[in-house]
């Protein structure tokens, strides 16, 4: 384990990224060359949409999106495609990260082919009416799930990829260490996006704490990342994950040197449970989702791998869930719910399990499972699926 990974891994077990986002853009630049490409080249990127972070269409109440998808041939999935690790925008048009895995995943489960999918790269203001209005099929984007998201806006939330919690980085040349909390940010000036969870946490956390703070906000978060470094601003705020992943780019590229920055408080200021959103009133589509990412928790869970799933599909003493979950027995579910009896097996075999999607996206940037609620539940964390039966 390199110098960096055992930082990193003592942030892991105190709690700064394991439980960690908020909801928006996280990142302006690409990581290392260690970081997962595109499992195909037929992914294209389509334009964002509607500006209005929180009113969907009149009347939206969703429908017949996977009879949409198959006759559309290709999945539209809204992506930041600025969130480090998460979904970036590559020179080539191609996308890369975990939220962009993801929704390969569903493309896999309802196309057949993984590389079914155009990305919509999306504002954090833009990407609720996108998704009302019908502009994409399914929202992964780093979205927090909240009750007034969960409620007023005619979409629903999926289950949760990623656990993340918001943070707080600044510069130990400014005097802020890991140890510092929000009172200390007291007279500060604050960069952020706009439209996100970020606002509201640090501007409550920080009265509670006693300080006053300047905010300013900004259309996405690589632009608040260019003030932190250009010094418009003393500090920068949104998921930790995110800071992280900003914070060990800028160590590996040169930028800076290992304890310029510090992200803090030790314990994240919220809880930021992030997984797919779709539209409401559509229960064969949120089936199909949420089984997916599930099919990625089991297939974790029993070991099932994108490496060994031939062979365990074709082992006499197969699992029975998993048997079923890649309906390789009479008793598969997938069929009742619209899709091919293999579907999930797509799944695995095309992109992997949740191990392998966050192994690849995320641990080059510096964000492990091992001590975070994202690990598996039977390992203390929170990664927990119904059974496939």
């Amino acid at each position: 384990m390199n110098k960096i990974q055992r930082i990193l891994s003592v942030l892991v077990v105190l709690g700064v990224f394991a439980t960690a986002c908020t909801a928006d853009d996280t990142a302006p630049t690409t990581p290392d060359d260690t970081t997962q490409t595109d499992p195909g080249t037929t992914d294209t990127t389509i334009a964002g949409g509607s500006t209005d972070p929180t009113t969907p269409v009149a009347g939206q109440t969703g429908g017949a999106t996977l009879d949409e998808v198959r006759a559309r041939g290709v999945l539209k999935c809204g992506v930041s495609g600025s969130a480090v690790a998460f979904s970036e925008t590559q020179s080539d048009g191609s996308m890369t990260g975990f939220d962009a895995e993801m929704c390969r995943a569903v493309a896999a489960a309802v196309l057949g082919d993984a590389t079914k999918v155009e990305f919509a790269a999306l504002t954090a203001a833009e990407r609720f009416t996108a998704l009302a209005a019908g502009e994409i099929d399914v929202l992964i984007r780093n979205t927090t799930w909240t009750q007034s998201r969960d409620t007023t806006l005619g979409l629903d939330f999926g289950p949760t990829t990623y656990y993340d919690g918001q943070g707080v980085m600044g510069k130990a040349s400014d005097g802020f260490t890991a140890d510092s909390t929000l009172a200390d940010v007291d007279g500060a000036v604050l960069c952020t996006n706009a439209g996100t969870t970020t606002e509201k946490n640090i501007s409550e956390g920080a009265a509670q704490a006693g300080a006053t703070i300047v905010l300013s906000t900004v259309a996405e978060f690589p632009e608040a990342m260019e003030g932190f470094k250009a010094g418009s601003c003393d500090l920068v705020t949104t998921d930790a994950s995110g800071l992280v992943g900003n914070m060990v780019t800028a160590i590996r590229d040169g930028s800076i040197q290992e304890g310029d920055w510090v992200v803090f408080p030790r314990a994240p200021i919220s809880k930021e449970p992030l997984g797919p959103v779709y539209r409401q009133n559509d229960s064969q589509w949120a089936d199909i989702v949420n089984w997916t990412v599930y099919a990625t928790f089991i297939a974790d869970e029993f070991g099932a791998t994108s490496g060994n799933i031939d062979s365990l599909i074709g082992d006499a003493d197969l699992n029975p869930e998993l048997g079923r979950l890649f309906g390789v027995t009479d008793d598969e579910l997938q069929s009742t719910m619209g899709l091919s009896a293999d579907a999930f097996y797509q799944v695995i075999s095309q992109v992997g399990n949740y191990d392998e999607i966050f192994t690849r996206t995320l641990n080059p940037v510096g964000i492990f499972r091992d001590g975070s609620y994202n690990a598996q539940w039977y390992d203390g964390g929170m990664i927990y699926a119904p059974p496939a039966r």
